[in-house]
């Protein structure tokens, strides 16, 4: 289990998926022009790694066998949301984001990404870009939590 070591910060999972390319999947948010990783909240009581095949799979439909683990950031990375959206954002309950970050390999390329497998999908289509690409197709305010955590992430591969 994760606690935020930081009073106000939402303990969160983000999970880097490579597929046999070394391509990462990037999803866009449902109804916007922003563009992210897999991530989201751990439920009280929940350990990292069950929140992170959880989250996997509601987000983009990828079950445990379908991806091999090959590691993990070493500790947590906090970015904070800008108080101007706060209340827009979490519910306005958080002042930013604490996240441990996992690096997976899809086994199987032609597995299918499915984005509908909530009833309100959180993405509306994805793609498989170069490892580096996210850092300037994400909102400004957690560029640098994605550049410390692929940084970190890619002595793994």
């Amino acid at each position: 289990m994760m606690k935020a070591s930081k009073e106000g910060y939402r303990p969160n999972v983000a999970m880097v998926v490579l597929n046999s390319k070394n391509k990462v999947l990037i999803c866009r948010r449902t109804n916007t022009k922003t563009w992210q990783f897999p991530q989201g909240g751990v439920d009280n009581n929940e350990n990292l790694e069950k929140a992170m095949y959880r989250e996997l799979l509601e987000e983009v439909g990828l079950r445990k066998d379908d991806v091999q683990y090959i590691g993990e950031s070493d500790d947590t990375i906090i970015y904070d949301i800008p108080k101007t959206i706060r209340s827009k954002v979490l519910g306005g309950k958080f002042k930013g984001q604490e996240q441990k970050w996992f690096l997976l390999r899809i086994k199987n390329d032609d597995h299918e990404i499915r984005l509908d497998y909530e009833a309100f999908p959180e993405f509306d289509t994805y793609e498989w870009v170069s490892f580096w690409q996210p850092i300037d197709r994400i909102v400004d305010f957690k560029r640098e939590a994605y550049r410390k955590a692929l940084s970190e992430l890619r002595f793994l591969i």
